[in-house]
């Protein structure tokens, strides 16, 4: 297949946004994997910041990481990415290029314990107060489980809701497939 599948595409744009340096979030840590991809995108000198309200996911992030040799990259927190603002330190308000959301579940664990669009939303409308002119958030949608669907339909209202002349809003999905495939909504600060 020549299209690029969804978490490869979420890289893509990813890599478009962050360079050595930088400072980034994760912000549904999950298992770590886009934790130490960030890690290694920004670099020696870059910052990833993570977040995840469930302490398995912190534990696995914070191996993955010391595993890949990355961990002094990354700051995790306990928290729910809705307090991003505040546990982010002001230094680095104004120089987030990068962020992405893998919204759902934690695979492996307790399929009860979602992500809420409230949460997200008020995460997003954050990120885009604190990141940098041209900073690329990424939202990787699951919606195949109980409350996916609204979380789905709210994060698509209110992302068409953005003004035009403060972000750009994409989404990208394959239409055919079955089984509520995920798909991407990247949004770019202007």
């Amino acid at each position: 297949m020549k299209l690029d599948r969804i978490l490869p595409f979420a890289k893509i744009l990813l890599q478009k946004a962050v360079t050595a340096g930088d400072v980034v979030v994760d912000a549904t840590l999950g298992n770590g994997h886009d934790t130490v991809f960030l890690a290694e995108l920004v670099g020696e000198a870059g910052k990833v910041y993570g977040f995840d309200v469930q302490q398995q996911a912190i534990d696995a992030s914070r191996e993955r990481l010391r595993q890949h040799g990355l961990l002094d990259r990354a700051v995790l927190f306990h928290d729910g990415h809705e307090h991003l603002a505040e546990k982010i330190p002001a230094a680095d308000h104004g120089n987030i290029t990068g962020a992405i959301f893998n919204l759902g579940y934690l695979p492996g664990s307790d399929k009860t314990i979602v992500t809420r669009p409230e949460t997200t939303i008020t995460a997003i409308d954050q990120l885009l107060e604190i990141m940098a002119p041209a900073g690329i958030i990424v939202l990787v949608i699951y919606h195949g489980h109980e409350g996916g669907a609204a979380e789905r339909d709210a994060l698509l209202a209110y992302c068409r809701g953005l003004d035009q002349k403060t972000a750009h809003v994409l989404q990208y999905q394959f239409i055919n497939q079955q089984h509520n495939p995920p798909f991407i909504v990247a949004i770019e600060k202007i």
